[in-house]
């Protein structure tokens, strides 16, 4: 399943790894991709082994804010 997270915060490269590295160590995601110009993470996952809150939590604990 796919799914796109409008991130508000992300501004850098640095930015991009630890939204993605977050996701990524969450069991269920299989990959995430960063788009600083539009504010968004694309994020691919089961949906059997992963929420949509997780991942937004995930973030969240990097210190940005996820959009609804």
């Amino acid at each position: 399943m796919e799914k796109t997270l409008m991130v508000q915060g992300m501004s850098c490269g640095h930015c991009k790894a630890s939204v993605e590295g977050a996701l990524k160590k969450l069991d269920g995601v299989s990959a995430a991709e960063v788009n600083l110009e539009s504010s968004n993470v694309e994020i691919t996952y089961d949906e059997a082994k992963v929420s949509l809150k997780n991942m937004k939590e995930a973030i969240e604990e990097q210190g940005y804010d996820v959009e609804a």
